[in-house]
């Protein structure tokens, strides 16, 4: 999301950098959705792949759809969702013309609609996937009941979700528990959650921890609170948002870094303010 105006607007050339860089550190999947940028990241990204001269088959791409935006792009009167079958598959079609990688790695609805029939999305998915423009499904910010909904008709592979040592509630609700029950591929969007922008006594004790704890692992504040997310029995998958080439490689090394259960406890109390029940 951050590539493309709604960010950095980074140029094709600088796209097709961090790109190659990415796939350098072993990062291989790109996780896009086809409102960010007003509709129009997808294709900036595609042109700076296609500049590239990457092959498809060495990285997964991912995209969701669903949100009708009210923009400059689309006549849309209100932001909404929409999950008819013709819209899903029109959308997927789009997104893989956009992105020039001739098939979606993952497709995901991006946010769960009170209109959304199973039936429809199951008729685009089955479609999608035996047509070969997507190799496998998935939902994100779906709760349980709403993964069952879907799931009762399409098999869900990823669902992704808002989760770091902020927004935690997934890991108590039962929500990371379902996924991994039910084979179900947690990705976690933000995070790092809002420790490094928000300034309260939440975010105050958070950085006062990892300010004590960085000397013990020799990594960085951001790495650690990737390496707390990452020790969670979930395997969780973050998704960074940075376009930093720095941040990128920091970012990977925090898969290396194993947090101990005392550290680890020691975060998520200093997240809550009080001891654990």
């Amino acid at each position: 999301m951050t590539w493309g105006i709604w960010g950095k607007d980074l140029s094709t050339e600088q796209m097709a950098s961090r790109i190659e860089h990415a796939l350098d550190l072993g990062i291989t999947s790109f996780d896009h959705a086809d409102i960010y940028g007003d509709y129009t990241t997808e294709a900036a990204f595609g042109e700076a792949f296609k500049a590239s001269g990457i092959d498809r088959s060495s990285m997964e791409i991912i995209t969701k759809c669903g949100i009708q935006y009210v923009g400059n792009t689309r006549q849309n009167v209100i932001k909404h969702y929409q999950y008819d079958a013709d819209y899903i598959v029109w959308s997927a079609e789009k997104s893989i013309a956009d992105l020039q990688c001739d098939y979606l790695d993952l497709f995901l609805l991006h946010r769960p609609s009170p209109l959304m029939h199973p039936e429809e999305v199951q008729k685009a998915a089955d479609r999608l996937l035996s047509e070969g423009k997507i190799r496998s499904f998935g939902v994100s910010n779906f709760t349980n009941s709403q993964s069952d909904l879907i799931a009762s008709k399409t098999a869900i592979s990823a669902n992704q979700i808002e989760f770091s040592l902020v927004a935690h509630q997934a890991m108590l609700d039962g929500s990371l528990d379902y996924m991994k029950l039910n084979g179900i591929v947690p990705m976690c969007w933000s995070p790092l959650g809002g420790v490094f922008k928000d300034d309260n006594e939440q975010t105050d004790r958070i950085k006062s921890t990892l300010e004590e704890l960085c000397p013990t692992y020799d990594a960085a504040p951001d790495q650690l609170l990737l390496a707390w997310i990452m020790k969670l029995p979930a395997a969780i998958h973050p998704v960074i948002g940075t376009t930093d080439p720095k941040r990128m490689k920091q970012a990977m090394e925090a898969t290396e870094i194993q947090l101990s259960e005392i550290d680890w406890f020691k975060l998520w109390v200093a997240s809550t303010g009080h001891k654990v029940p």
